[in-house]
């Protein structure tokens, strides 16, 4: 008699039900979606002084680039020197935020006060300058 029972549920045969795995699937794609934090740069490359007390600082910042030829960059487009205060304004309206100039080793120190002082005429409490990590080779130790 179990034979007869076990024959029967082998010969119907089986399905497995593949929509809670998908739906599965799709609520863990959304959720990666939602909880990416997505990098926000300069669009120019830049080179960094190097500091051996450099930090790292918040994700959610204004990022503004400064070539060694002077040109600032903001958003991947350049912009001028007076549109700096109000753009810097305007992204501090939406959320508060460090600025972070990314300013090249070969760029000129005048500049550099100048721009950062547009942003802090632009209502910045925080304004830094990025700078990579020193080695520890690069300084003699």
């Amino acid at each position: 008699m179990k034979r007869i029972a076990l024959q029967s549920l082998t010969s119907e045969g089986i399905e497995i039900n593949m929509s809670p795995l998908i739906d599965c699937v799709f609520l863990l794609l959304i959720f990666f979606i939602v909880t990416t934090v997505f990098v926000e740069e300069t669009g120019v490359e830049i080179e960094k002084p190097q500091a051996a007390s450099a930090t790292e600082l918040a994700k959610h910042s204004v990022l503004i680039a400064l070539t060694p030829e002077g040109r600032i960059i903001y958003g991947g487009r350049e912009i001028s020197l007076n549109s700096v205060r109000g753009i810097v304004a305007q992204q501090l309206r939406q959320q508060d935020a460090p600025v972070i100039i990314m300013a090249d080793q070969e760029s000129y120190t005048g500049q550099l006060v100048t721009l950062m002082d547009e942003c802090k005429l632009g209502g910045a409490t925080r304004v830094s300058v990025a700078a990579g990590r020193e080695s520890q080779n690069r300084r003699g130790l």
